[in-house]
């Protein structure tokens, strides 16, 4: 039987554990990481937990750095032999600030976790692949900024969830020109309750969120589960490169908007509130 190996970034919780909490389930090996080692621990012990084929290994390494991404690879090779599935999915949040509020140190910070650990992860991950017969798959993980969207507060990471996708597509373009047996595609997930919404720079600063952005998170958002769910799945079926594997669709937004399925935000958004 062919185990899949499947390394992703900053998943000791929200989506990238999810994700990896589905990828255990399909039977692959799953290699987690994250910068907190009492968080690593509880959530390598859980993943393997889980019944079925495939094996759980995890490390505290910091992904914003590229010795912190040879050290994750090396990791899972040492473990496992090959990779078949990198996923950048670290990422963090600013804080609710305008773009001249922000620091030298919170400017730098979500750069080098969001855009630069894309970056380099994929490079890196590319260069491994292609020493593997089967070679593999890369994903970047998009978000608000991506499609162009703007808001005040948002902004920096705006720049580089916009700057994700187009590394991603170019990339993409480049292994096409070479005839790579690496694919690389895109993650949108969309909106999700998790820590993410009220966490910025790790967790290090809190974010008030204001009543209308409750609202728009009430009725648009998804718990992650459901969606690496979603993800895992077309992620496991997929032979494309330059794929977009994408969550809340616009048809889906029209639909939630026009059921208007909540007037306040639900109990998985109020845990994260509270």
């Amino acid at each position: 039987m062919d185990i899949k190996t499947v390394v992703i970034t900053g998943s000791t919780r929200g989506l990238g554990y999810e994700m990896a909490r589905r990828f255990r389930e399909e039977g692959a090996n799953v290699v987690i990481n994250g910068v907190n080692q009492s968080r690593l621990v509880e959530a390598v012990e859980k993943l393997r937990g889980i019944s079925g084929n495939g094996s759980v290994a995890g490390i505290a390494c910091d992904v914003s750095t590229v010795a912190g991404i040879k050290e994750l690879l090396d990791f899972a090779i040492n473990e496992f032999g090959a990779v078949d599935i990198w996923i950048n999915n670290a990422g963090v949040n600013q804080p609710m600030k305008a773009i001249w509020e922000l620091t030298e140190e919170e400017i730098d910070a979500v750069l080098s976790i969001d855009l630069k650990g894309a970056i380099h992860g994929s490079r890196l991950a590319m260069l491994q692949m292609e020493k593997q017969p089967q070679g593999g798959y890369i994903y970047n993980v998009e978000g608000y900024g991506s499609n162009d969207a703007m808001m005040l507060g948002l902004n920096i990471y705006g720049t580089s969830k916009r700057a994700v996708t187009h590394f991603t597509q170019a990339f993409a373009k480049e292994l096409d020109e070479r005839n790579s047996k690496v694919k690389v595609g895109r993650l949108s997930p969309g909106m999700m309750f998790t820590d993410f919404m009220v966490q910025s720079l790790g967790g290090k600063e809190m974010i008030e969120l204001s009543e209308r952005t409750k609202r728009i998170y009430s009725i648009l958002g998804d718990a992650p589960d459901v969606v690496a769910d979603f993800m895992v799945s077309k992620m496991l079926s997929n032979t494309k490169n330059n794929v977009k594997i994408e969550w809340l669709t616009t048809g889906k937004v029209i639909r939630k908007i026009l059921k208007g399925r909540k007037s306040k935000p639900d109990a998985q958004m109020e845990k994260i509130l509270h």
